[in-house]
């Protein structure tokens, strides 16, 4: 049985950080996703080998079993083990039998992939879990609302509440591999992936994000439109207000998780915009200016 190098499909080194081995997983993902890629058997194959490798080397356990044995896994006694186990998880978002997993993998790891040898013993045993990610953007993971996962050929409407975090998991519960012998199924385990805003930064339920107010405005007080991820609101510039000043919208950012009608805060970062091209009048009133002020 062929030996698989989970570390070269992922394009990493085997001291590669968690971090860098989600970060290189997604941006793999992006370009060999089946939705981008509908008549492309090699690139499918490659998508189903590259969740294959992230389900591996994301889980400790699995990647300390991985490094320990390489191409010698078949000799250890933790692979035996692992093949009276089904409680295996793996990564999937989508509608992937055992038939699309290598023969490497079902060996190594076992679990829903020794079905056809656990059937016939009279057991029952709990499916495998499945685990997924859900990408949303930072104006989605603001409002309620509902999406459709597909899961093994089954429509499945959920309802994702606002606030959630990234990283943040839920589970379904029962939505995993059938059992077998009549055993309860697996749980459906999705982990949320909130997007970067290009104009807003989330810390928690606060929002963080700038305008840029002229420079007469800053010195003589005036009004200045700052956009919210729910409309634009008008906010007071105080006379004298330095640059990097901050101010805080109470009640204007992200909606506390499962908490109804309650918000974080907006804080604003003012700066201000220096005149770079100045007219002859207006250069000579700033040196006037400039000759009071040392006056």
């Amino acid at each position: 049985m062929a030996y698989i190098d989970y570390y070269s499909i992922l394009g990493v080194g085997k001291e590669a950080s968690a971090e860098e081995i989600k970060r290189a997983y997604r941006q793999k993902a992006r370009k060999l996703h089946p939705d981008l890629n509908p008549d492309d058997k090699e690139a499918h194959r490659k998508f189903q080998l590259l969740n294959e490798a992230n389900e591996v080397l994301s889980d400790p356990e699995k990647r300390a079993k991985y490094d320990k044995y390489g191409e010698n896994w078949k000799h250890g006694e933790e692979y035996e083990k692992a093949q009276q186990q089904t409680g295996y998880t793996f990564y999937t978002g989508d509608d992937f039998s055992d038939s699309d997993f290598s023969d490497f993998f079902r060996s190594m790891f076992g679990g829903g992939f020794t079905q056809r040898e656990t059937r016939h013993s009279g057991r029952r045993y709990r499916g495998g879990d499945y685990r997924a990610e859900l990408r949303l953007s930072l104006r989605q993971a603001m409002q309620t609302h509902q999406q459709t996962l597909n899961i093994n050929g089954k429509n499945i409407r959920i309802t994702i509440p606002a606030g959630v975090s990234d990283g943040q998991k839920i589970k379904l519960a029962g939505y995993g591999q059938p059992g077998i012998n009549g055993g309860p199924a697996g749980d459906l385990y999705i982990t949320f992936v909130i997007e970067e805003d290009p104009h807003f930064k989330r810390l928690g339920n606060d929002l963080y994000t700038t305008v840029n107010i002229g420079l007469y405005t800053a010195v003589l007080g005036g009004d200045a439109t700052v956009d919210t991820l729910d409309g634009q609101v008008k906010i007071k510039v105080k006379p004298g207000t330095q640059p990097e000043t901050k101010v805080r919208l109470k009640g204007k950012g992200f909606p506390v998780y499962k908490m109804e009608n309650t918000f974080g805060d907006l804080i604003v970062t003012i700066k201000v915009e220096i005149p770079q091209y100045l007219s002859p009048r207006e250069r000579e009133l700033f040196v006037e200016l400039s000759k009071l002020n040392r006056s």
